[in-house]
């Protein structure tokens, strides 16, 4: 009796799911179902900071020698105040760290993450592909920021997208066809995540609206972009960004980005470095600072300056590739990851502020940032304050 139950059951389950794997290879949706074993299937319901074994990734090496971050004299001595405790507990922040005058002032780890784990970066990944642009301008790959996209994919040489230049792409302002939603399986921002082949995806897009007049964040902005890099230097993402800062930079370690596909796949440009608390502030000090480390000039600081301040004055939350805020009367410009990666960076009081985690907080209402990225700068302030 049990066993024709069993059965049964299981007969009726295949009847139902048979039929809807077959319609999504038909319909072309059949990267849904790496959705399904990637998420759902590990118990998640949505992308998460340490899904990076899932996928395919390309290693991005460090040099051969670290640059050790310098170790602030009042390291750890001020606790956190129970506001940023009762919040980074209330999000899973699993990394917070305070930077001071280029020293690690304040930091703290949870759930067993500590400075060498990896988590994935998300769209602060947008960050690290402009700043690629800025050193592809610098080596001239790359004309300007004013270069058409056509120039590198004839796809967009006509019609609107003829005045699409790779700034536009750089600054949210292209005009695509591109709707970003990130809970519908169905959506484009899903298909780039866990497709095959992002390449293809991305040269069907079209430009729509006027581009370079007006702010409109989308990912595909910033894949398009990372593909234009690639095509202008010659070489893969990964390898770019090893060569233009990882190693520049003293990374301590060797970071990945998640691919499309195999060895031969595309770096999803987007989002997905999985790298560390300590090694994404390195990159974050760089901006703050004016493109120089260790007395080196790694980027020109007049583009340092052109991409964190707005470019259009009724968007004043973005320039290119960053987030920018005008909190406390500071002039804060942050990377940003959608479950509240942060590397804000405060140049005029020389205060970086990192956080990694598992949830972002709340949306508040007229704001483009979520009311974690507030509390961690108000709390460290606080904290800044409490030791002096």
């Amino acid at each position: 009796m049990i066993k024709r139950i069993l059965k049964f059951f299981i007969k009726s389950i295949l009847i139902i799911i048979l039929p809807c794997v077959i319609l999504l290879y038909i319909f072309d949706y059949d990267y849904i179902l790496k959705g399904v074993r990637v998420v759902y299937m590990t118990g998640h319901t949505t992308a998460y900071i340490d899904d990076y074994p899932y996928f395919d990734n390309r290693k991005i090496e460090k040099g051969n020698s670290t640059n050790v971050w310098a170790i602030h004299s009042d390291y750890n001595k001020t606790e956190s105040t129970n506001k940023l405790k009762e919040t980074n507990e209330h999000l899973g922040t699993v990394a917070f760290m305070i930077i001071k005058n280029d020293s690690i002032w304040y930091e703290n780890y949870a759930e067993g993450f500590n400075k060498d784990s990896k988590t994935n970066s998300f769209s602060m990944a947008k960050s690290l592909v402009t700043g690629m642009l800025g050193k592809a301008i610098m080596e001239g790959h790359i004309k300007s920021l004013d270069q058409p996209l056509g120039d590198f994919f004839p796809e967009f040489s006509t019609g609107l997208a003829a005045k699409t230049t790779v700034g536009d792409l750089s600054s949210m302002s292209s005009g695509l066809n591109w709707t970003e939603h990130y809970t519908s399986p169905f959506s484009i921002t899903a298909r780039v995540y866990y497709d095959s082949n992002i390449r293809d995806v991305m040269l069907g897009l079209k430009v729509i609206d006027e581009p370079g007049k007006k702010f409109r964040y989308l990912s595909g902005n910033t894949q398009l972009l990372g593909m234009v890099i690639e095509k202008a230097t010659g070489q893969q993402l990964s390898s770019y960004l090893s060569q233009s800062f990882w190693k520049p930079l003293g990374m301590q370690q060797d970071a990945i980005w998640q691919l499309d596909s195999n060895d031969s796949g595309m770096e999803k440009a987007y989002c997905c470095v999985a790298s560390n608390a300590r090694d994404f502030a390195r990159f974050g000090m760089l901006f703050k600072n004016k493109g120089v480390f260790a007395g080196k000039q790694i980027l020109p600081a007049e583009f340092i300056e052109k991409a964190t301040r707005p470019r259009f004055e009724d968007d004043p939350m973005y320039g290119y590739g960053f987030w920018l805020s005008d909190h406390l009367d500071k002039k804060i410009f942050a990377m940003r990851g959608i479950l509240g990666q942060y590397v804000i960076c405060i140049p005029e009081d020389n205060i970086m502020i990192v956080r990694l985690g598992h949830n972002k907080g709340q949306s508040v209402p007229g704001e483009s940032f979520t009311k974690d990225f507030f509390i961690f700068i108000e709390e460290a302030y606080k904290m800044l304050g409490n030791a002096s």
